[in-house]
């Protein structure tokens, strides 16, 4: 049972992970942001020597490249060092920058964004953010909201591409006695809209994944797997250092659907390396 439980933590896929010797254990590439600026190649080398296996992308909205290559040329870069790619985050694309719409976004040029996607093998596309003037202020805005995940949806699914949502904690805010992460849930079609469940900020909402799960299960294959620390700020913390109980919710992943986990620290104390390396090593001994 222990076995089945935490190969299913590893991850790639479903039922059929049990029997598969590879597992994945990824990083979100934004918690190495202002390395992969200066040098993605080199950060990316220096991940897979810390032991990561996959990464999810936190760049391509704005600019239509990926760290500023091709998807074909980060693709090839990924090979070199045994690495993988399965998803990738965007926006919605409400926002303007001087005065002009974000491109590769779901609202703008999202049929390249898509392309670009499949190019460089990436298997889920997830809406990454709302921003405040996106969310507007009440559940209808949501509603308009998984009206446009649904187009979007419909586009990846035509690339053989899951979209996802990731979650923060503002969709745990109660509107008018309604939850919009409740909202999101139910008025997206879920075959085409799954959910990256952020395990830290619905953590931090005061929300159980557990409970997630068990109203749908099968919509959660991606997970953000960052800890909390036992201070009053509740901040980002290490993997294995905080109050979420990673063995409780990972006994779970079968019936949350989880393909794929990233690690993501969004600030860290010192050097984001020494902050994954941490992080990882607790994820190999404790929950694989």
């Amino acid at each position: 049972m222990r076995s089945a439980t935490l190969l299913s933590a590893g991850l790639a896929v479903s039922p059929a992970l049990l029997a598969a010797p590879k597992q994945y254990i990824g990083l979100q590439l934004y918690t190495v942001r202002e390395a992969m600026e200066k040098d993605p190649s080199g950060t990316l080398a220096r991940l897979a020597k810390i032991g990561y296996t996959s990464v999810e992308g936190a760049t391509y909205t704005g600019t239509e490249k990926f760290y500023g290559m091709t998807p074909q040329a980060f693709a090839a870069v990924l090979k070199q060092n045994g690495l993988i790619m399965p998803s990738s985050h965007y926006r919605l694309g409400e926002e303007q920058t001087g005065g002009a719409p974000v491109q590769g976004t779901i609202l703008h040029d999202w049929d390249r964004a898509v392309d670009d996607a499949a190019a460089a093998g990436v298997k889920y596309m997830v809406c990454a953010y709302l921003s405040e003037a996106e969310r507007g202020t009440s559940i209808d805005r949501y509603k308009a909201i998984a009206e446009q995940l649904n187009k979007a949806g419909d586009r990846c699914k035509k690339a053989g591409i899951q979209l996802c949502y990731h979650n923060h904690d503002f969709e745990f805010a109660n509107l008018g006695g309604q939850l919009p992460y409740d909202t999101l849930l139910t008025a997206t079609d879920k075959n085409l809209v799954k959910m990256e469940l952020d395990i830290y900020w619905v953590s931090k909402a005061g929300k159980d994944p557990l409970a997630l799960f068990k109203q749908h299960p099968g919509r959660f294959p991606l997970w953000h797997v960052k800890d909390m620390d036992t201070t009053s700020q509740k901040f980002f913390t290490e993997v294995g250092s905080g109050s979420i109980d990673f063995k409780k919710i990972f006994a779970h992943a079968s019936e949350a659907g989880l393909q794929y986990f990233f690690v993501e620290q969004d600030k860290t104390p010192g050097s984001p390396f020494d902050s994954v390396t941490k992080s990882i090593s607790y994820i190999k001994k404790t929950l694989l």
